[in-house]
């Protein structure tokens, strides 16, 4: 199913985790950010999300249908759409946002970590990374298409740790998906004290 599609599974019409990683990502995104999206597929979030929120969006993918699709039906004025392979290097500059999405497990773990020394680089100092992926199933049944799934929360964040200073991994889960939600900076984190889009009041019981 794609998000655009108005066929949906059973049950797929009262979940929300079609939706979540627009969602969240958009919620680690300052309005006017420079943002930086990783396999971004044929675009729907990078339109539909991201574009709304951000200043500019550079927009990658190694796919050339996925980006033709893009260029078709999601181009936006500030969104740059382009043909990229990140295991080999990412686009040139310096970015308020970085979001790798529903793309993480389709590589092997030493092509991760190589991704991840080049997104700590390509950050501003106070910069978000942010993305989501599927935790490992515990069966021993790992999806064909995927080279590495996380075990759990703390297996990814211990790894992002390593390059950002400041860590947020949060779960969804639902009967058939277990997802994994991060958000990661060495700066403030959504919702930390002193997080410019929040007010955080509170009053003796």
């Amino acid at each position: 199913m794609t998000p655009s599609s108005d066929n949906t599974t059973a049950g797929e019409d009262r979940v929300s985790w079609i939706w979540d990683r627009g969602v969240y990502n958009v919620l680690a995104m300052a309005p006017g950010a420079r943002v930086l999206e990783l396999c971004c597929g044929g675009g729907f979030f990078t339109r539909y999300f991201y574009s709304g929120r951000a200043g500019e969006i550079t927009a990658v993918d190694f796919d050339p249908r996925a980006i033709a699709h893009a260029h078709k039906y999601n181009a936006a004025d500030n969104v740059r759409y382009e043909l990229a392979d990140i295991r080999r290097s990412l686009p040139p500059g310096i970015y308020d946002n970085v979001v790798w999405d529903a793309a993480i497990e389709h590589f092997s773990e030493q092509e991760i970590t190589d991704v991840l020394v080049r997104i700590a680089r390509c950050l501003r100092p106070d910069g978000t990374f942010s993305g989501y992926t599927l935790q490992e199933r515990g069966d021993s049944v790992q999806h064909p298409d995927h080279e590495y799934e996380f075990k759990s929360k703390s297996d990814l964040g211990e790894l992002l740790l390593r390059f950002l200073r400041n860590v947020l991994v949060f779960e969804t889960i639902y009967p058939d998906r277990h997802n994994l939600h991060f958000i990661a900076s060495d700066g403030r984190l959504p919702f930390d004290p002193g997080w410019p889009q929040a007010l955080r009041l509170s009053r003796d019981a």
